[in-house]
């Protein structure tokens, strides 16, 4: 349409749209300014020349050049918009998760054979229940199915091509029932753009931008949607310039590699238009291009749930909903269909995507896309928002651990540079001269401290000058995540319209209703009768609970005791085996022994915690499904962090603090006496415990995420292919492969949340003494993601989409872990490691003492300092050595050392506390104290000072609504007077305003 040829109308209209940005940045300060221009013919005609128009944009393309470029840097490769479309391959408004369509009868044939609708090929299935012949509970289906149809849904039903026993049963949500519903339910969908003229006649819309003062069309093409608009602050040509020179630096980079492809992403316009309820009473008011595609599968899947949720299937108010039907085995199961293969023969970059799963294949459970961003959209639009929510939370938590584990490493490499240069590593490699106590009764024998060399070189590593730094950061590092997780989740649920979104009036669980049923009061938000729980009872109830889990922790401590008593035995066995190896290492021996035992009761406990979690979850008889959920799981992670962590309290804290001094050791049952630390240390001790543990733990979670399913469905297979042929295979409908993967976890997303909470909690807790930790924990996480989306997509029915708002309780228990690690930390540092030891000798009792310095110089003697004299002519006769020490001298041994604070034997309190020690310990306590408060300080000022919700997002939501409430206006005012004329075309004339 030329300008010149007729007249012109434009209207300006300005709002504001949602930045999408890449997981792991956070408010990235992009305005734009968007003008939004409609061109109307047979109007009249104004001044406006588009040539000029044309031309200042040719003359200034190379300041527009930088603005395109922040924009792309915008745009979160996680999200989709229309220029990430494959073009000629995909639709861009449609989610029916197939090529274009095909026009004619060949439609419906394509559509009979993938399997994903009636035998029609028209109705999509959006639901899929089975059930057997066999089943005792006809009667209850046939009611059940009887109201489906009665509430609208069309059905049809199928026999399996593999066991003539097993039915499916086909769901269809026609138009009507999804729009009755999508009401009722508050779904929010794409609104439809606003003509401020009328309806009939054609719109262009014209995107432009203010630059630098001049006024810059970016592209003028037709829009079916009404985009979200942003604002560009003014530029000056100082920053300019600099924007440039850093752009043409990034042209030597690789561009955006962590970025997915665009060409294969789909457009989900419905992310980048402003979106309402829906309404049908204002069905006008929304983009609807295809009744058929107007709600994704996701969003139908969602509504006949909702509808089978509510469907009665007997006689009796509490006879109702489709997961009682599946308790009792009415129906083995229920779900909705993945939408065709995760496979194609053709690749996507030539030909697209098949569907929306062989998409999320491809570009993110692949492991060639490991290094890049996830397509969070896609996620959420394929599996919803509660999903979608729980990899956008790994997602940050993934990145959040980059700075974590490079300062990490970074202190583990700084031990290494300095470790030539630690005076104390040389002072015990090179005690050939000091004889070492036997560290067990008997069999040990006496040991050169210069024997230990190896060990004190490793503890440097973990424990050196860095090792409080990387404390503090770590606390502060565990506010920042979650005070920016915070943000990051506001942006998300701007992003997916859940800012407004609450949740429904629960359901009451059926086994509270059968328990309770007698009793009733009324409901204060339904005004409905309903079971009710005495107080009484409830108190009751949660106090057995409260005992079962005290109980239960009290077998932790048992275990733990078990493990203890087997450390005291094995080292002297282990000191008196006949291999030289392991008699010489017979410490080292007995420590990773003992983690690998304890890895072995950790993984068996877990199992038996699952259950008594479970039963005493069931015994308090929580009302609705959330508050069973929030029960269990607190139960769940309270008994599996104290068995995962119990053993690693007792090495960090407890191993050779109470043990006694040779001549008066310290026994269990006044048997055995307590282990002693290396000595170079406990640090050593605590380090093997987490590392063990720590890759252990994961690559058996890991193997029980994918490796399980994947040889379920392994099995499977190679029966069907043993009785059908790989042919036969093949040609199976979509639901008849879908039944055959594996479901998804009973508890949903509780066992990936968990895996993760532990492994934050391993990253923070103890990571004093472990710095290697976020490093480990971020390797894991990069693989974690990727199996987590092969699962999803490849192992596992397709779960129903569900709602949230955020993470749910987790966020209280992160933040719980996060107090407790300053204190652990703060422990950690005062008495595991030599840290205040070497202060305090440092500053008062070294060469430099009472000249404030700290330097390795002034650590000369410090070894000789920490180790106290013991005669040896004053061991209990239990505890007396084999070996009097005669190979070191060639005459028996008078006097050993050990690593205390004591007296000489021929001091006139022989083996009391010097006052060393006392220093000691008032410096540990006086470092405990400041540590926590300082950190606490930190960390609660951090969060003062971190918004929950970014200013920007504030200032669009408000804009937002604004312009919601004009679009909504005018739209409506739009109708109005289009009925205006037709009655006045019509000749008929209505008087219902005032006169």
């Amino acid at each position: 349409m030329e300008a010149s040829s007729s007249g012109s109308s434009i209207s300006a209209v300005t709002g504001k749209a949602k930045t999408h940005q890449p997981e792991g940045r956070e408010d990235l300060q992009v305005n734009r300014l968007e003008t939004q221009i409609w061109i109307k013919p047979d109007i009249q005609k104004t001044d406006v020349d588009f040539s000029e128009i044309l031309n200042a944009i040719q003359e200034i393309a190379k300041d527009v050049n930088i603005f395109f470029d922040e924009l792309e840097g915008v745009n979160s490769p996680s999200k989709d918009d229309d220029s990430l479309l494959h073009h000629g391959n995909l639709t861009s408004t449609s989610d029916d998760a197939s090529r274009l369509e095909v026009v004619g009868e060949e439609v419906p044939d394509k559509n009979k054979a993938n399997g994903l609708y009636f035998r029609d090929g028209k109705c999509r299935i959006d639901y899929i229940l089975v059930y057997r012949k066999s089943n005792p509970q006809t009667e209850k289906r046939e009611v059940f199915e009887r109201n489906i149809r009665a509430e609208g849904l069309q059905m049809e039903k199928e026999s399996s091509l593999t066991n003539s026993d097993i039915i499916f049963v086909k769901l269809h949500a026609p138009w009507e029932v999804l729009g009755k519903y999508a009401e009722l339910m508050n779904v929010r969908m794409p609104f439809r753009p606003f003509n401020p003229f009328n309806a009939g006649a054609p719109c262009i819309l014209v995107r432009c931008c203010f630059l630098n003062g001049h006024f810059i069309e970016i592209n003028g093409r037709s829009r079916r949607s009404r985009r979200k608009i942003y604002y560009l602050h003014r530029r000056y040509k100082f920053m300019n310039r600099i924007e440039k020179q850093i752009s043409r630096f990034r042209g030597w980079l690789p561009r955006k590699p962590m970025k997915l492809d665009k060409e294969t992403l789909p457009d989900l316009e419905e992310n980048d238009c402003y979106t309402a309820p829906f309404s049908q009473q204002r069905i006008h008011h929304f983009i609807i291009h295809n009744k058929d595609t107007f709600f994704n599968n996701a969003t139908r899947s969602r509504i006949v749930h909702h509808i089978l949720q509510r469907v009665k299937y007997e006689e009796g108010k509490n006879k109702i909903g489709l997961n009682r039907l599946l308790s009792n085995g009415s129906y083995e199961a229920a779900f909705p269909l993945h939408e065709g293969s995760y496979r194609s023969k053709n690749s996507i970059r030539t030909h697209g995507a098949e569907n929306h799963r062989h998409l999320l294949y491809e570009c993110w459970a692949s492991w060639g896309v490991w290094y890049k961003y996830q397509p969070l959209d896609l996620v959420r639009r394929y599996f919803g928002e509660k999903i979608g929510l729980y990899f956008a939370w790994l997602g940050w938590y993934t990145g959040m651990l980059f700075p974590a584990a490079f300062i990490g490493l970074f202190v583990f490499l700084y031990g290494v540079t300095t470790l030539n240069h630690c005076q104390v590593s040389k002072e015990v490699c090179q005690a050939t001269d000091i004889i070492m106590c036997p560290i067990c009764d008997k069999y040990c024998p006496f040991m050169r401290l210069s024997d230990s060399c190896v060990y004190a070189k490793v503890t440097h590593l973990f424990d050196n000058g860095a090792t409080v730094f990387f404390a503090v950061f770590m606390a502060v590092w565990a506010t920042v995540f979650l005070e920016f997780w915070k943000r990051r989740r506001a942006v998300i649920a701007y992003d997916w319209d859940l800012i407004d979104w609450e949740e429904e009036e629960e359901e009451i669980r059926p086994q509270f209703e059968a328990k309770y049923s007698k009793k009733e009061r009324m409901n204060p938000i339904s005004g409905k009768p309903e079971p009710y729980q005495a107080f009484a009872d409830k108190c009751s109830r949660l106090i057995v609970s409260a005992s079962g889990i005290f109980f239960m922790i009290c077998v932790v401590i048992a275990a733990v005791f078990g493990i203890v008593i087997y450390r005291v035995v094995t080292v002297s066995t282990f000191a008196a085996f006949k291999w030289a190896l392991i008699r010489n290492n017979s410490q080292v021996a007995t420590t990773g022994t003992a983690v690998c035992i304890n890895f072995c009761i950790i993984m068996l406990l877990n199992v038996l915690y699952e259950k008594v979690a479970l039963f005493l979850t069931n015994l308090e008889q929580p009302r609705t499904e959330s508050e069973w959920e929030n029960s269990f799981t607190l139960k769940m992670f309270l008994f599996q962090f104290v068995n995962l962590n119990s053993s690693t309290f007792y090495i960090a804290f407890f191993l050779g603090r109470f043990t006694g001094h040779p001549g008066a050791y310290l026994r269990l049952i006044n048997r055995w006496r307590l282990e002693e630390c290396h000595p170079s240390g406990c640090l050593i001790d605590l380090c093997m415990q987490m590392g063990i543990i720590m890759v252990l733990k994961q690559t058996w979670n890991n193997f029980m995420e994918l490796g399980y399913p994947l040889i379920q469905n392994w099995w499977t297979r190679r029966k069907l292919r043993q009785e059908y042929g790989t042919q036969r295979k093949t040609s199976f409908p979509q639901w008849e492969k879908d039944y055959n993967l594996q479901p998804m976890n009973a508890y949903g997303l509780f066992d990936e949340y968990l895996e993760m909470i532990l492994q934050f909690g391993f990253t923070t807790i103890f990571v004093a003494a472990f710095p290697l930790a976020p490093l480990l924990a971020l390797l894991n996480n990069i693989i974690e993601i990727r199996l987590d989306a092969y699962k999803f997509v490849t192992q596992w029915r397709r779960p129903l989409a569900s709602r949230a708002k955020d993470i749910g309780i987790w966020y209280g228990i992160l933040e719980g872990i996060g107090i407790l690690s300053v204190i652990t930390n703060a422990f950690v540092i005062a008495v595991t490691s030599d840290f205040i030891p070497r202060l305090v000798y440092a500053y008062k009792y070294g060469p430099c003492a009472g000249q404030g310095e700290a330097g390795q110089k002034c650590m000369v003697g410090y070894v000789n300092a920490s180790l106290s004299v013991f005669l040896v002519s004053d061991f209990e006769n239990r505890s007396e050595p084999t070996s009097n020490g005669s190979e070191f001298s060639g005459s028996p041994l008078k006097y050993c050392r050990y690593r205390d604070y004591r007296d000489p034997p021929h001091s006139p309190v022989p083996y009391g506390y010097t006052l060393q020690f006392w220093h000691v310990l008032a410096a540990r306590l006086a470092f405990i104290i400041v540590f926590e408060h300082l950190v606490f300080c930190i960390k609660h000022l951090i969060s003062y000072l971190i918004p929950d919700l970014p200013k920007d997002l504030r200032d669009r939501m408000r804009r937002e609504k604004y312009l919601i409430q004009e679009m909504m206006y005018e739209a409506e005012l739009e109708r109005l007077q289009k009925e205006r004329k037709e009655r006045k075309k019509n000749g008929k004339s209505y008087h219902n305003e005032w006169p």
